[in-house]
């Protein structure tokens, strides 16, 4: 260190020696340091907090929006919308087996039904039927419905028959207010069964022994691996007499006058659409086209199915298309186009994923090619 009481020539500054290389490259022999150091760790905690909160909010709100975006989307799903749209014949399709769990179940039909009624542009609603029967459970409900809709909307609904018309599907016709059929139709088995199978024979002979306990004299009865006694046999008889004359009350309350009833009418026997015409169970000739150009005067159709899952009505299906594109699909292409579509999903976002199983012809496949064209939006 220089001598403070040392005094230099004129000329001359004191010297003092310059900081060592080591204490240059050594940040510890720097004055502070420690604080510097505290100060740095300070911040780098403070930071690493601020980004754990941050990311701690961020992962909240996501969680936030994912359940707000599940409660929309059932509610959306759960609660079909009735669109203004434009005049038209509403359809709802009832086909196959009448059955709980089934594309024709009540559940299904009786939402596109409320649907179809619901929408102010249908001026007349007609079901398209093609199924052998079912359960008389499901087709009560589907009738019901179908009274109860008619008479709130004072809309006018028609049953339009393709191949058939038998049984439960005939129960549900019988609510209309009108029945077309084909010359060609079965109509009619008005009538109810119960089936099954019984081998008690079979099993005496290959030497099987039924062993079967119950706790009720009735539990088992209808049981295959045991005899039908005579009392349960006219038990079960009666159940069924009383299920038919319940559906022989629903046809003439809907016929009403029209029904022209013979020994055959409510025996179980079907008839061809010319029969059944001259029976009074049908009204006129005609096909679903004949119905929407002559009866309701509105040669458009809207093809409604359950609205929770796909809705061919051209004026409220997708979402994220803008009335040109729609217009370019009317209303009788898209019920064309449904006849091969098997599968409508990803709808929530406006996108239609459609997939074809059957009727390939080549003019199908042009509409399901400009039915893809338009709703496969990325």
């Amino acid at each position: 260190m220089t001598d403070p009481n040392r005094t230099e020539p004129e000329g001359f500054e004191p010297f003092e020696p310059a900081p060592s290389k080591n204490m240059a490259k050594d940040p510890t022999q720097r004055p502070g340091w420690e604080r510097a150091t505290l100060e740095k760790l300070a911040f780098a905690s403070l930071n690493e907090q601020r980004a754990t909160r941050r990311w701690k909010t961020f992962v909240r709100l996501s969680w936030l929006a994912f359940f707000v975006f599940l409660a929309w989307f059932a509610l959306s799903r759960g609660t079909p919308s009735a669109a203004k749209t434009t005049a038209h014949t509403a359809v709802v399709e009832i086909k196959g087996e009448i059955a709980n769990g089934g594309d024709a179940s009540a559940e299904f039909v009786v939402a596109a039904m409320k649907t179809a009624f619901e929408d102010e542009g249908a001026k007349g609603v007609v079901l398209l039927i093609n199924s052998p029967g079912g359960s008389p459970v499901q087709a009560g409900i589907i009738n019901d419905e179908i009274k109860r809709l008619k008479a709130k909307y004072k809309k006018p609904v028609y049953a339009v028959v393709e191949e058939t018309c038998a049984s439960a599907a005939y129960y549900i016709a019988a609510a209309t207010d009108k029945i077309f059929v084909d010359k060609a139709s079965i109509v009619g088995s008005i009538g109810v069964l119960m089936d099954g199978f019984g081998f008690t024979g079979v099993m005496e002979k290959v030497g099987v022994e039924r062993r079967l306990l119950t706790a009720g004299e009735n539990k088992g009865i209808g049981d295959p691996f045991s005899p039908l006694q005579p009392k349960q046999r006219a038990y079960l008889q009666a159940m069924l007499d009383q299920i038919h004359q319940q559906f022989i009350k629903v046809v003439r309350e809907g016929r009403g006058k029209r029904l022209k009833e013979t020994p055959d009418t409510f025996s179980g026997l079907f008839w061809n659409g010319e029969q059944a015409l001259a029976m009074g169970l049908a009204d006129h000739l005609g096909n679903l086209d004949y119905v929407a150009r002559e009866v309701v005067k509105i040669e458009e159709q809207g093809l409604w199915s359950d609205p929770s899952c796909v809705d061919i009505n051209r004026a409220s299906l997708y979402h994220d298309t803008d009335d040109a594109q729609l217009a370019e699909l009317s209303v009788p292409e898209w019920h064309r186009v449904h006849e091969v579509v098997v599968d409508l999903s990803d709808g929530l976002f406006g996108k239609a994923i459609l997939t074809c199983e059957r009727r390939r012809s080549n003019g199908e496949w042009e509409l399901l090619e400009k039915a893809m064209n338009l709703c496969s939006t990325s």
